[in-house]
């Protein structure tokens, strides 16, 4: 998967498009990123005991990362991510617009 945790990224597609956010959390097993403070989704909670509080939560629900671009620090710009091997043998993620390296 070419996003990872703490990258800067734009979704492009649903009821969020548009809106840039950090991702938090990244399950590469399930292709899915969730972004902090965007896809919000509203689930109804029973208490348990005192340790939670019944009633609405808001919090984020996971976004597929298809709908979603990784925002290249350099140029600022949404761009596609490609992989390039440096001198030392090392794999990194490149921005495939600007040609910087993102890692």
């Amino acid at each position: 998967m070419k996003i990872r945790k703490d990258d800067t990224v734009v979704i492009i597609a649903g009821k969020d498009r548009g809106k840039k956010g950090k991702v938090r959390r990244a399950f590469p097993d399930e292709d899915r990123v969730i972004v902090e403070g965007l896809n919000m989704i509203k689930r109804h909670s029973r208490a348990r005991r005192a340790a939670r509080q019944a009633g609405i939560i808001e919090l984020e629900a996971p976004i597929h990362v298809s709908n979603v671009m990784l925002v290249c620090e350099k140029c600022g710009k949404p761009a596609r991510v490609g992989f390039r091997f440096l001198d030392d043998g090392k794999k990194v993620r490149i921005c495939s617009s600007c040609r910087e390296v993102i890692d």
